[in-house]
């Protein structure tokens, strides 16, 4: 019985085996966007050693592929400048598979927790409008299965669909509102990856090489607490989300994350610039990396919100990174604000301005940091994009000043020559200066753009 059992189960598995087919990894499907001008990877999986051919209808062109011992084949393909529909068509031994209506564009990966994934249906200013003009055929959107492992995959769940008051009532918004500009400017096809997980920390984000390199992120990483929404073990959701599309071409990643890691937040600037470097080693590309900072909210820490915010804006001193600011968009009561249209414009315009070379005329960000003089009792702080600098209301607020024992004391303030004056009968000798540094401090300082001034503490 057992002799006559096991080769009915051998004669299953040959036929299993003969009757393999070729299959793609789930990031390709019909009603893709490729990323433009590039050398894309296409791959997935087939017969050990199988030779196949792939046509790819924009550049008429047929390839020959052979799959290696391990059963997965890839193949570099050239893409043209930005256009659709095409197809690609894969014929092998068993099956033959024809993508259709695939576009050629720019590809943007989005990623983060809640205020990333946070869709019009989970509602955003303007909701029923925003969802009933959502027919934007150019706009390709792929979400990407909430998954958790403990170590790197090959593969997701997910495909492709077009943009429609169907569609992107479940997609980030954000990412949504940054694409609808982009495109526009751009007048091109626009691919949206949304790879967010809400309430999670940016270790879960990371690879375990970061954590290896440096220990004390693994140390500050056990202040994070557990909670119902999404695990905290570092490194699961890179390894189940992320890593399966590095080999996939991207022109770059949007962010919007740094509220779950209040608790730790002295360390977040070395954890984000960390997390940042592995995504563009693991990609083999030093593609731009823009984030929302995240905006002032009554956290359980007085100071949390705002040191979270200064190390974002430190984290600028990496390359190719840009920073929205959020502050005057927000409600302290709401860690959700329902303004999502102002944080996707001005991801867009960044993008457009750093990444594209758009709107080289136009300010993108709001005022930042850049340095103090001490004069006497005063301190002079001057800013970068700081044109037309101003303050809304009567008063210039949120300014403070320290003393040499590292005392902090709130400090008067003016404008002159677009640099802040401070001084206080506390500190006669001040030593540095700190800005909207609250957790639910909210800024009066803008510039010309209308663009907030950052929070900050000197170094």
């Amino acid at each position: 019985m057992n002799l006559r059992y096991n080769l009915i189960l051998l004669c299953l598995l040959v036929t299993t085996f003969a009757k393999a087919e070729i299959t793609l990894h789930n990031i390709f499907s019909s009603e893709m966007v490729l990323q433009r001008n590039a050398d894309v990877l296409v791959y997935g999986w087939a017969d050990p050693n199988e030779v196949f051919e792939i046509y790819t209808s924009w550049n008429d062109e047929t390839l020959k592929v052979k799959t290696g011992n391990d059963a997965k084949w890839e193949i570099n393909v050239k893409t043209l400048e930005a256009g659709g529909p095409y197809q690609i068509i894969i014929k092998g031994k068993n099956n033959e598979i024809v993508l259709k209506d695939i576009l050629i564009g720019e590809v943007w990966l989005c990623s983060g927790q809640s205020n990333m994934e946070w869709s019009a249906n989970s509602k955003i200013d303007n909701r029923d409008y925003e969802v009933e003009n959502a027919n934007y055929s150019n706009i390709r959107l792929f979400t990407v299965a909430k998954r958790t492992s403990e170590y790197p995959q090959e593969n997701v769940v997910g495909n492709w669909v077009s943009c429609s008051p169907e569609t992107m009532q479940d997609f980030s918004a954000v990412a949504y509102f940054f694409a609808r500009k982009v495109q526009k400017e751009l007048n091109i096809p626009i691919g949206l990856i949304d790879n967010a997980w809400g309430a999670s920390c940016a270790e879960v984000w990371t690879p375990e090489s970061v954590f290896d390199i440096r220990s004390n992120l693994a140390e500050a990483h056990k202040k994070i607490e557990p909670n119902k929404w999404v695990t905290v073990k570092k490194s699961t959701l890179f390894n189940g989300m992320i890593a399966p599309l590095t080999k996939f071409k991207i022109s770059g990643v949007l962010w919007y994350q740094g509220e779950a890691n209040t608790v730790n937040a002295e360390h977040y600037q070395e954890l984000f610039s960390s997390m940042i470097t592995s995504w563009r080693k693991e990609w083999n590309d030093n593609f731009p990396f823009f984030y929302a900072q995240i905006a002032p909210f009554k956290y359980d820490q007085e100071y949390a919100g705002g040191m979270v915010r200064d190390q974002q804006r430190r984290t600028l001193m990496l390359k190719n990174t840009g920073m929205a600011m959020t502050s005057d968009i927000c409600t302290t009561e709401d860690i959700h604000p329902l303004n999502k249209q102002d944080v996707g414009l001005r991801l867009a315009n960044i993008a457009l301005k750093n990444h594209y070379g758009l709107l080289q005329d136009q300010e993108v960000y709001g005022p930042l940091y850049k340095s103090f003089e001490v004069d006497g009792n005063q301190l002079k702080v001057s800013f970068s994009n700081a044109g037309g600098l101003y303050n809304k209301g009567k008063k210039i607020t949120l300014f403070e000043v320290s003393n040499a024992a590292g005392e902090w004391f709130p400090a008067k303030a003016k404008l002159k020559n677009e640099e802040v004056i401070l001084s206080s009968k506390e500190v006669k000798n001040p030593t540095g200066v700190r800005y909207a540094f609250k957790s639910t401090d909210i800024g009066t300082l803008f510039n010309a753009a209308g663009l907030p001034a950052s929070t900050f503490v000197s170094e």
